[in-house]
């Protein structure tokens, strides 16, 4: 199956629709066993979640001469957005949020390879895995986020399996709701989100949103905590303060420009500011957040080690040639990060990269972003941007998107159809 490039165009906004060896380390992985022989013209792709799957598969849509393998730890994705109706009781189970890769492979021809990353050689193009090492033309880097730890005080390898974050979705969004589960009528949730930027700017606030859902249907003397490290609310301010003055008055208390500064598990409790302690019966701690360790490891971060700058029309990386990095990780000016954010991103990636490896001019970034956020079970909020390249930067187009005008149950259901329509973007 192949698309033309204005076909392509018109699919960007569709979603409805480790170590760098570099030459010093090259010896190390090159001695490593070829596990994959590179005959052709090959773009290797690491990470299977909202960027990866989806550049992987347009690629082999632009150009099926171009051999695509793709690199995952694990053998299925579970989707973050939609997680926290799971932690609210909204959701039995994460089988709705759960993708496998076959069909990749089966319709697109994507080599889909589950082993872990270990190391890059950017000179020698070649990626080392668990498995043994291989071969790339151009690589596309799509490692999500991981945590800037070390800037919490006590913090440390056990500290997520009794405060979890369930910012990763699979066991620790199971655990998190297992201590809901648990926790005594009467009890205390606390929920700490970092300062911005991290992960989907809503999430933290549709997460307290549905937990003091469940909190009211099945704990109705509980409340919850928000320490908010922000000195506002960052994202649909309005509608969820209309959401929980309407739903959940008395069960939210919300604190802005709280930031934690250090964790106690043993007395579960979180420091503010160096200050003040903050117990609670379930502490859900997110912490401050990085590009994934593999782009940190490879010296794909600038300079403040947190995020990836990339060449805005094509993704690739301004410090290593021919990384591609997309996604949360990568630093894509006025884009959320966000799932929907990283689909359109790894289109526009995709594009580009079948263009360069073709003697093709490239095409500059046509962006859309959507972000809906449930207040209860039945309503939902969104936020929507268009963007573009101006100057060298992506902004967003003006009097383009915008939030919805109220809650909403329609909301909700065109959420739901969102979810439907991207999850089936990336696996089939």
């Amino acid at each position: 199956m192949t698309l033309d490039r204005r076909s392509f165009i018109k699919l960007l906004g569709s979603a409805s629709a480790v170590a760098l060896a570099g030459c010093a380390g090259a010896p190390m992985v090159s001695a490593m066993p070829e596990i994959m022989p590179k005959t052709g013209r090959r773009v290797v792709v690491i990470g299977g979640g909202y960027g990866g799957t989806i550049a992987a598969k347009y690629i082999r849509m632009g150009d099926p001469s171009i051999e695509v393998v793709m690199i995952e730890r694990n053998d299925h994705f579970i989707s973050c957005p939609f997680s926290n109706l799971y932690i609210g009781g909204v959701l039995k189970d994460l089988s709705p949020l759960t993708i496998k890769y076959d069909k990749l492979a089966a319709n697109h021809g994507v080599k889909v390879v589950q082993a872990e990353v270990t190391a890059i050689d950017a000179a020698g193009k070649m990626v080392a895995t668990s498995k043994g090492r291989i071969s790339y033309d151009r690589l596309v880097v799509s490692p999500g986020i991981d945590f800037r730890t070390e800037e919490l005080e006590g913090y440390n390898a056990s500290t997520p399996e009794i405060m979890p974050h369930a910012w990763k979705a699979g066991p620790q969004t199971l655990l998190l709701r297992k201590q809901l589960e648990q926790m005594k009528d009467g009890g205390t949730v606390v929920l700490s989100m970092p300062l911005a930027p991290f992960r989907c700017p809503p999430g933290p606030y549709e997460r307290t949103s549905m937990i003091a859902y469940y909190l009211k249907q099945h704990k109705p003397k509980s409340k919850i905590i928000l320490l908010d490290a922000n000195p506002d609310i960052v994202s649909k301010k309005g509608l969820f303060l209309k959401g929980w003055k309407k739903h959940y008055e008395g069960i939210i208390d919300y604190r802005a420009a709280k930031k934690v500064t250090a964790v106690d598990t043993k007395n579960m409790a979180v420091l503010v500011d160096g200050v003040e302690d903050i117990k609670g019966d379930v502490i859900n701690l997110i912490p401050p957040q990085r590009a994934g360790g593999i782009a940190v490891s490879a010296g794909l971060v600038g300079e403040d080690k947190k995020w990836c700058p990339v060449n805005v029309t094509t993704f690739e990386s301004t410090i290593h040639k021919n990384i591609h990095v997309i996604g949360d990780a990568s630093i894509a000016g006025a884009m959320p990060k966000s799932g929907y954010s990283a689909n359109a991103e790894a289109k526009v990636c995709a594009i580009n990269i079948v263009a360069l490896m073709n003697g093709r001019d490239t095409t500059e970034l046509s962006g859309l972003n959507v972000c809906y956020s449930f207040l209860t079970n039945k309503e939902a909020v969104s936020v929507a941007g268009v963007y573009k390249v101006a100057d060298g930067k992506i902004i967003a187009v003006p009097n383009a998107g915008g939030v919805s005008p109220d809650l909403s149950e329609l909301e909700a259901v065109y959420a739901e159809s969102w979810l439907k329509n991207i999850l089936a973007d990336m696996s089939t």
